[in-house]
């Protein structure tokens, strides 16, 4: 029988198991700052505890689910990919972008994808699994263990890897809580941000729970025909109802809301367009992520010039949306989403239900 991976449960399932092991309750307050606080990942590093609970934690759990596959840091040093290989084979990565106030890490809730946005490279690969809650939060201590021995921390967390994580909504959702916990981990709910291309009845449930973490909607396109044709998700829910959906966010939650948009070359990057957008989103507390494309290999388009860039940005400002250009990070090693996992072999699944 496999063993479950230990960051699969939360403090209460794991008060529950040193209770069944008959030790006394603080055992788990132990075993829970050893792991999320002191970042300890492995039985024999539990020295505050006896030998033999020592031996029935490595008997029952493992602390690992995530083997390194390949390690790759751009030219500036200033970003690091690894792909990790899980236990079934599949393949997921994980991005640490440096800037000067932020140590931000994008995380994978998937392997694979379903939902088939043209320009992904993990929409390309289709879909896997979904990871479990403590895959997710794996990929975070990998590097909080790393950052932490240049005496550093992980400042924001975004799910924007590998994968929709409202199509993962529990285990995604559940990791954040996991992370969040006090004692424990520690990082605050507001240092997180959920990236969805568009999942309707996944926002109304998010809105419904007024959490403090961060929305952020890839939108691409303000007229249905294009946006299907780079995200199919919306022949399933259309603009009009995924900004209804965006709306109802700001509103009920008081939180700004972020729209991304992927811009490509004389696809979605023009005066017009930009006009169209912000008429699209007048009234709502929004910003807008522009965002140069990453090119991948199953995609033919090309990301827009500077000139374009800076037009489309300059629209939405003069008309008062708040906008900002994404630095692109790790082009020289494949940093976008999917790029190296794609090459790994692996089969399709069809689209989990909501």
């Amino acid at each position: 029988m496999d063993k479950k991976l230990i960051y699969d449960l939360n403090f209460r399932e794991l008060a529950a198991q040193t209770a069944e092991w008959d030790e006394p309750s603080y055992r788990s307050e132990q075993l829970w700052e050893g792991l999320y606080t002191q970042l300890w990942d492995s039985p024999a590093a539990f020295s505050n505890l006896p030998k033999a609970l020592r031996a029935t934690l490595g008997d029952a759990f493992t602390f690992r689910h995530l083997t390194v596959n390949t390690r790759l840091q751009s030219s500036d040093g200033e970003t690091t990919k690894v792909l990790f290989t899980l236990p079934d084979g599949n393949a997921i990565e994980t991005v640490l972008m440096l800037y000067e106030q932020r140590r931000t890490l994008c995380i994978s809730t998937q392997a694979g994808c379903a939902l088939g946005c043209t320009f992904c490279a993990t929409g390309q690969m289709g879909f896997r699994r979904n990871l479990t809650s403590g895959e997710i939060v794996e990929q975070v201590l990998f590097f909080a263990r790393e950052l932490a021995a240049a005496d550093e921390r992980v400042t924001n967390i975004v799910l924007m890897g590998m994968g929709e994580p409202f199509h993962n909504y529990e285990a995604s959702l559940a990791a954040i809580d996991l992370l969040n916990a006090q004692p424990g981990f520690g990082m605050a709910a507001r240092r997180f941000t959920i990236s969805t291309v568009g999942l309707v009845p996944a926002i109304k449930r998010f809105t419904k729970e007024n959490r403090q973490v961060g929305l952020a909607i890839s939108l691409h396109a303000t007229d249905d025909k294009l946006r299907a044709s780079m995200l199919p998700i919306n022949n399933r829910y259309p603009i009009a109802e995924l900004i209804a959906a965006c709306r109802d966010y700001v509103e009920a939650t008081g939180r700004r809301i972020t729209f991304e948009w992927a811009l490509i070359q004389h696809v979605n990057d023009s005066a017009e367009q930009a006009t169209q957008l912000a008429d699209l989103l007048h009234g709502i507390n929004c910003h807008v992520n522009v965002i140069p494309l990453n090119p991948t290999k199953g995609f033919d388009g090309e990301k827009s010039t500077r000139a374009r860039v800076a037009g489309f940005r300059r629209v939405l400002t003069d008309r008062g949306i708040s906008c900002t250009v994404r630095v692109r990070r790790g082009i020289d090693i494949d940093a976008g989403c999917g790029q190296l996992a794609e090459r790994q072999a692996g089969q399709t699944a069809e689209l989990p239900a909501l």
